[in-house]
């Protein structure tokens, strides 16, 4: 029996977001904050190129251990079934279009930076619901997640805490509008 490194999207990306975690806490402390987290409202600077990057690099970096965990435990129950359905570059695409769309909006909308991955964490759980329906159909479990998981992100949303709800919803209906494409690997 062989070790396979089965998913490379998926497992690159925890690698690389565990590696940003590591350097920030022990050798390069602010450099997720500094490389690694979306800029907050009226921050970008279109004329830095730093600041394009940061628009999706934010999903590399985590503020601690527990935020990490937290996202990479469902990146990695999820994430290896979904490359084995759409494919590494299908999961590579969505992931950084789910990044930019939330570091946009985080950028134009909101006063805080943005850091981690749960907006890929989200995208996935809404995308999963969709990988065994019809043409045609809508699942249930598509409808029960939606209203389970953003419905309670949206309840969160009027809390007062250090959690992106925002960045939650966009996620999941990124996740939504790929599983509504249905895009599958060649």
């Amino acid at each position: 029996m062989k070790i396979k490194y089965n998913a490379p999207a998926v497992l690159t990306f925890t690698l690389v977001s565990g590696l940003v975690l590591a350097l920030d806490s022990v050798a390069f402390p602010g450099l997720a904050e500094s490389l690694f987290s979306a800029p907050a409202r009226g921050t970008f600077r279109a004329g830095n190129p730093l600041d394009w990057l940061r628009l999706v690099s934010h999903i590399a970096g985590h503020a601690g251990l527990e935020h990490f965990l937290s996202n990479f435990m469902m990146i990695l129950l999820l994430g290896p079934i979904l490359e084995a359905v759409y494919g590494s570059p299908l999961m590579l695409l969505m992931g950084g279009v789910t990044a930019l769309a939330t570091g946009i909006l985080n950028a134009l909308l909101f006063p805080s930076s943005l850091m981690g991955a749960s907006g890929i964490v989200f995208m996935m759980i809404l995308l999963a619901s969709f990988t065994n329906f019809g043409k045609g159909e809508i699942p249930v479990t598509f409808l029960l997640v939606m209203v389970l998981f953003l419905g309670r992100e949206v309840l969160n949303s009027f809390a007062s805490n250090q959690v992106s709800e925002f960045a939650h919803i966009i996620g999941g209906l990124m996740g939504a509008f790929f599983g509504f494409l249905r895009p599958r690997k060649a």
